[in-house]
């Protein structure tokens, strides 16, 4: 008979609260950060058309692009600061992306935890005197006590799959900024 979810998550203990938060800020993290790293949030088409082709730039202002062609247009004649300022952009569309390597690694530890817990109960309800365990009861009881570490590692999948891929997307936008940084300190637009 297979495993009900609540009897799933009620084999994980004390610990499916640690679970659960590892799985809320998994979800915020990923729902965000997808969000957030949208192509037109950070490079505008109309934009990168503009800085290519050394024309004057209109719109996009509030994206990762555009603050850093303001802030070029601010400090003229100061490429390292720009570039500078281009790699804090970079920096902060990585916000977020740490975490997910922290439940990568620690829900299945703490699932592991709450197996070894279980197991410990499991086992020390057997007395000595007594004999044996009633064997459906105690193959419950064992099955049970490996759900939390079922449950860590459905929330340390996701982590590693959506960091992975929201990692490469930054990778990705980071290396188009570079060309475009390049571009836009070597010549003035014009008009």
């Amino acid at each position: 008979m297979p495993l009900a979810i609540i009897d799933l998550l009620k084999g994980a203990d004390i610990l499916i609260y640690p679970l659960a938060l590892c799985s809320l800020v998994l979800v915020y993290i990923l729902c965000e950060r997808s969000c957030a790293l949208r192509r037109s949030a950070i490079i505008p088409d109309d934009m990168a058309d503009a800085i290519v082709a050394g024309q004057a730039m209109a719109g996009g202002e509030h994206s990762v692009l555009g603050r850093i062609v303001r802030f070029a247009a601010a400090h003229p004649g100061d490429a390292d600061g720009v570039r500078a300022f281009a790699r804090l952009e970079v920096s902060r569309m990585e916000r977020g992306l740490p975490y997910l390597d922290v439940i990568y690694a620690g829900a299945p530890l703490i699932g592991l935890t709450g197996t070894v817990w279980s197991l410990i109960r499991v086992f020390s309800s057997i007395s000595g005197q007594g004999g044996l365990p009633d064997p459906a009861k105690f193959t419950s009881g064992v099955s049970l006590a490996l759900s939390a570490t079922v449950i860590g590692l459905c929330i340390a999948l996701p982590a590693l799959i959506g960091g992975g891929i929201l990692q490469r997307r930054v990778d990705n936008f980071a290396a188009q900024l570079d060309v475009l940084l390049a571009r836009l300190l070597a010549e003035k637009p014009k008009a």
